[in-house]
This record gives C-alpha cells, structure tokens and sequence, in this order.
C-alpha cells in the first residue's frame, strides 16, 4: 500500500515499454496491451480505468528478485498481510462480513491477504488491541507466513500501534490508515486530492512517534543535534516542529478546501435560481451508482469492481420523460465505521447529498449483509445532516442476488425499487419513480401565449409542468404548474 504521489505511472510506462514476453514472465509482472480499443471511442470513465490497469501484477507468478529498488517495480509487488480483528457485538456472522470487507479493502490497496484472525472480547485490549497472548500467537502466525504487515480491524489507538510494532517487528496498520490509503491512490482531481491529503494529515498528527532524536532538544550554533554543554537550553523538539508544520498544512489545505467548495457552491445556487431539482446517487461502496448512473443518463463515468473506485462526484444533466430539466450527481461511497478525518475532510462535497431533493441510496442486493449496508449509509446521512432528504431504496445487482433477499429487503423498505444496472433490468420503473418523486412546481396557471412567445412554452417544457395545451386563432392556450419566477411572466397572459 503506498501512496500514489510515491509513484510516476508515466515514467514507469516509459521503462516497461522496453520489457519483452520473456522478461515479463521471468518477473512476475505483465504489461496490459492486448489489442486495446482506439483512445478515441472510449468514454472518460473507460480511459480512467485503462490507465488505473495499464500495470498490473500476473497473480500466478512470483517474482525471484527479492533486491527490488526501483520505485516503480515496488508499486507493483503486493504487500503480504495478516488480518485482526476484535469481535466485541454482533453476531458470528457480522464478524465474519466485517473481517470479509478488511480483506476486500486489503486487496484493493494492493495487499496479498495471506491469513486473518479474529477473537471475541468484551471491549479491544488498552495495550495491544488483542491481549498479550494473542499478540504472541500473531507474532508466530507473521513470521510463518513472512507477512510484512499487520491490518486491523479498527482504528488503534497510537500507544497501540506502537507496542503491536515492537512486539511483531512489522508494520501494523489500523482500519481508517487502509480507507485512507485507497483514497489517495484514486483520488485524480485536485479538491479530491486535497481532501485526501487533509484527512491524511489529520490522522498522522496524532500519531507521531517521538523516539531518541524525535525527543532531542534542538539546538543553534556549532551544536549537533543538542549533543553539547547543557545542550543550550529547552528548544522546541522535532515532535512538536513535525506537529506544527502538519498544523500549518493542514490550514493552507482548509483554506483552498473553502475556495474550491466557493466554486461548488456557486454552480449550486445557479441550479436553484433556475429552479432545476437534483438527484443525488449515494450509498455504500462497490454497490453499483457509478454503475447506475452511466444506466440512468449516458454519464460515461468510470466504472470498477473495487471499493471506493469513485471519489471524484460527478454532476449530470438530464431531463424526465415530459422534459422536465434535473441533475444528477453521483457521490463517494460510504462503508461501515467510515473515518471521522474523512467525513469531515469530505464534508463539501457530501453537501450534495443534504442539498439534494431526492436521494438514489443504492443497495447491493447481492451483499451478505444488505441491511446493515443501509444502516451503515443512514449513519452517515445522519452525520451530515441528510436525513430529511427524500430517499429512494435502489436494490441494485438483482440479476446476481437471492429472489428470497430481494422479497425481504422490499418488505423492510417499501419506498424501494429493483434494477440491475448491469443489465438494464428495472431501470425504466426506476427513473417513472425518480419523476414522480421530483419536486413539483408550486403555482398552477392558465395563460393565453402569443405565437411569438415560444420562449415562454420552451422554458415551461423545461422546469414546469404543462397539463394541457390547445392552439387557437389568438395564441396557445396553456394550463399547468410552474415555479414563481416563470408564473410572474406568465401572469400578463393570465386567463
């Protein structure tokens, strides 16, 4: 799991371009290029995911060169890890989904999940997450394996990510590092990448490490490294220097955070002065918006069978079946325990879901466990202040899911529709139910427009509601429902 900054996809491409079949075998990687369409038929989303895959690791081949250096080579190797976690509620079920997601979210980082445990415990041990003895039968279980890194299933405390270290003698990551860790490796635009880098920063100044010359005393002159006479003196440790520059940081990336959410905010408002109703598509990773809304309006977004492979919202304009104008925006995917550095980070571009005037939350029917799927979503919605916001429960993936699962989740939510994005199936009934549910204009009229007044029948197709229409010698006689900026025109042809 490394940071995307680390790595330069395109210099890395440049030296692999030099590979041939026997090199790549003898490796252990291979470069994907096998008869790819022209750049130009792809849609965005396609280009986005040819590059995310341009290199990629041949599972079934392992490498011989255990001396690798070059950056690009190292982005490329799997991490091997091991798998904890902690079972204090819930059932043996719940434990075994939640372990399950850890080992999705592992693998989506780049990691090779070589074995996972988990015990039952009242509450996670203070010292090591795990107790003592379970700690030993890790450490065992880490050096038959070779792992390099330990994952938990929680976020650990510093003090317990640092005694789990010196015990294990290996890396130990918590839950929130991994999420953070996926983000920025598919963070692409720069608010996105900006918000990852805050949340990032947020988590790192608690957990700074002050060991030997972190906790030195600095110090001028001809002094190294505080080593002299007395040492001159209190200074400020590198501990607290490292902590005031992330402080620093992370207030110039607050800063630029706010100006972006300006521009957002501006389009926003021009949407609501036109009156133009939003629909926004959220719900937990990996269940298929992204999907669902290339189905719902041609978006062309990237679509990928990995968790969180969408950060970046994107806003689509589309129109109902009478040509009634509404956006839809997809949203970054939320998971259960999501971490407070991100929601917080992110918390400008979830606006959109609270802003909203309708919610798409889409469900993975094919799930194990697609009622706490929702609850976890709900959480979140609750966090940011959405749960007044219409909803519509899309039960998405019904060509791979249980009919039974599906009768279930509809009798818990009758508010809820069926699809399958893959396939099509249910997708019409879903947008019958999106119009229905759009906010309807608030003033009825009757008017009497002028031939020369098409403008005025043009904008009503677009953002009112026109319930009937009959053409005169005088002009088009027009009965319906509009918003009041377009009622006030349409006042002086009143009838």
């Amino acid at each position: 799991m490394s940071n995307a900054s680390d790595f330069n996809l395109d210099s890395a491409l440049e030296e692999t371009d030099a590979w041939d079949e026997d090199e790549e075998l003898e490796s252990g990687y291979a470069v994907v290029s096998a008869d790819e369409p022209d750049p130009e038929d792809l849609t965005t989303g396609e280009m986005d995911l040819a590059e995310r895959h341009q290199l990629r690791r041949v599972a079934s081949l392992r490498t011989e060169l255990e001396d690798i250096t070059e950056v690009e080579y190292r982005q490329l190797r799997l991490e091997r890890v091991v798998l904890v976690g902690v079972w204090t509620e819930g059932t043996v079920d719940d434990a075994e989904n939640s372990m399950a997601e850890l080992a999705l979210l592992a693998e989506t980082a780049g990691s090779e999940v070589l074995d996972a445990i988990y015990q039952r415990r009242q509450s996670p041990d203070p010292a090591t997450y795990i107790g003592r003895g379970k700690t030993e039968g890790l450490g065992e279980i880490v050096r038959a394996t070779g792992a390099d890194t330990v994952i938990c299933d929680g976020e650990l405390a510093p003090s317990q990510l640092r005694n789990l270290e010196d015990r294990l003698k290996v890396k130990v990551v918590d839950r929130t590092a991994l999420i953070l860790d996926i983000f920025a490796q598919h963070a692409k635009s720069k608010e996105g990448q900006a918000q990852v880098e805050l949340a990032q920063l947020q988590y790192m100044k608690q957990r700074l490490r002050g060991w030997g010359g972190n906790l030195s005393r600095q110090a001028g002159g001809r002094v190294a490294a505080g080593a002299g006479i007395g040492g001159r003196g209190p200074g400020e440790t590198k501990i607290e220097t490292d902590r005031r520059r992330i402080n620093t940081k992370i207030a110039k990336l607050r800063r630029e955070l706010r100006e972006m959410k300006g521009t957002r905010d501006t389009k926003r408002q021009e949407r609501r002065r036109n009156h133009i109703p939003s629909v926004s598509i959220a719900g937990y990773t990996n269940a298929g918006k992204s999907s669902l809304l290339n189905r719902l309006t041609d978006a062309g977004v990237l679509v990928e069978d990995a968790l969180f492979a969408t950060l970046d919202p994107t806003t689509r304009r589309t129109t109902t079946a009478d040509g009634r104008v509404y956006t839809m925006s997809d949203t970054v995917g939320f998971v259960r325990h999501l971490p407070h550095q991100l929601v917080e980070a992110f918390r400008s571009t979830l606006e959109e879901v609270a802003d909203s005037d309708l919610v798409l939350h889409v469900v993975d029917g094919s799930h194990p466990d697609p009622e706490g799927q929702i609850s976890a979503v709900r959480e979140v919605f609750a966090e940011i202040g959405a749960t007044d916001v219409r909803e519509i429960i899309v039960i998405n993936k019904a060509d791979a899911a249980d009919p039974l699962v599906l009768g279930r989740l509809q009798r818990a939510e009758p508010h809820s529709v069926v699809v399958s994005a893959k396939t099509g199936e249910g997708i019409a009934e879903a947008l019958r139910l999106v119009e229905s549910e759009l906010p309807r204009p608030g003033v009825e009229f009757k008017a009497l427009l002028p031939y020369e007044r098409g403008d005025l029948i043009n904008r009503l197709h677009q953002h009112g509601e026109i319930a009937s229409m009959e053409h005169t010698g005088e002009g088009t006689i027009v009965v319906g429902r509009a918003n009041e900026d377009l009622a006030g025109e349409l006042a002086a042809y009143a009838l």
